[in-house]
This record gives C-alpha cells, sequence and structure tokens, in this order.
C-alpha cells in the first residue's frame, strides 16, 4: 500500500515541476512582446484540461486509497 502511496506523489511532483517549467519558459520568453495575453488564455486553458484528465483520477484514487484504509 505504502508502494502506491508514493507512486501517486511523484507523479504530483512531476506535474507541477513540469507545469512550473511550462510557465517559467513561456514568461521568458514573452516577456517583451506583445503575444502575453494570446499566451495566457493558451496556458489558461491547458491548466484547466489538466485540472480535468489528471488531478479528477488522482482525486479518485486517493478517495479509494483512503476507503480502503
Amino acid at each position: 500500500m505504502e508502494k502506491k502511496k508514493m507512486s501517486i506523489g511523484v507523479y504530483i511532483i512531476a506535474s507541477a515541476i513540469i507545469w512550473g517549467a511550462v510557465i517559467i519558459g513561456c514568461s521568458l520568453q514573452l516577456k517583451n512582446t506583445g503575444c502575453f495575453a494570446e499566451i495566457t488564455y493558451i496556458l489558461s486553458t491547458a491548466s484547466v484540461i489538466h485540472l480535468l484528465f489528471i488531478w479528477g483520477p488522482v482525486a479518485i484514487l486517493f478517495k479509494k486509497l483512503k476507503e480502503k484504509d
């Protein structure tokens, strides 16, 4: 059981690192351009989709693991 909990934590940390790198990278590339508003929309949409398709199933998995304990 501990191994499953640890693997979920790895996915959470990896997800945070990936999104952090994407946001920082986009900000650095666009800081002196007029494209920042358009890219903000794309990043916002991607974040919502990520929440639905990644964090939704992870939340369900957490709930199942908690119910087993």
